[in-house]
């Protein structure tokens, strides 16, 4: 199974289904999440990956707008913009737990695309994951697959552009 780019409430049910788990799925939640704030509060090593705080900056002050748009909870999302002070640089940000439908459907990055201003066919989603590229197709979204060391065995094939390193897709400017 493959569950990169689905919500946490998403895999909890799936895996609760799988293994024939008594403990309700939202149960199982609360676990990841519980273990997960104790490692991101407290490992002092923790960063962004290597490249994306470049890039963001870049796409800001070339005048892009950014939108996050991440299954991650909203919760989650918060705490990494404040660890890394990134709320400077995007417009928005939308969590695929609050949406009707996870991804591979394209709900959140047509709703994306609609916080943005712009228009679908203006717009760029960088993914990691085999589902989050399915549901930025799905939108009719340009979307550039990141091949990354921390997402392993994604189909990249459906995206349109894929890299490796976040500079392969720095934009030339006149500043």
């Amino acid at each position: 199974m493959n569950y990169t780019g689905q919500s946490t409430i998403n895999i909890c049910r799936q895996l609760c289904t799988l293994f024939n788990l008594e403990s309700p799925a939202e149960a199982l939640m609360l676990k990841k999440r519980e273990y997960f704030k104790a490692l991101f509060f407290n490992d002092p090593d923790l960063k962004l990956i290597d490249g994306v705080l470049e890039l963001i900056q870049h796409y800001y002050d070339n005048g892009v707008v950014l939108v996050l748009a991440s299954s991650a909870s909203m919760t989650t999302i918060n705490n990494v913009f404040t660890r890394f002070d990134l709320d400077q640089y995007f417009k928005a940000k939308i969590s695929g737990a609050d949406l009707k439908a996870s991804k591979p459907h394209p709900e959140i990055f047509e709703k994306a695309a609609e916080l943005s201003g712009c228009q679908k066919e203006e717009c760029m989603v960088i993914e990691d994951s085999t589902n989050g590229i399915k549901a930025a197709k799905a939108a009719g979204i340009y979307c550039v697959g990141f091949d990354s060391f921390h997402s392993k065995n994604q189909d990249y094939s459906l995206a349109d552009k894929v890299i490796n390193d976040f500079s392969l897709i720095h934009i030339n400017s006149n500043k």
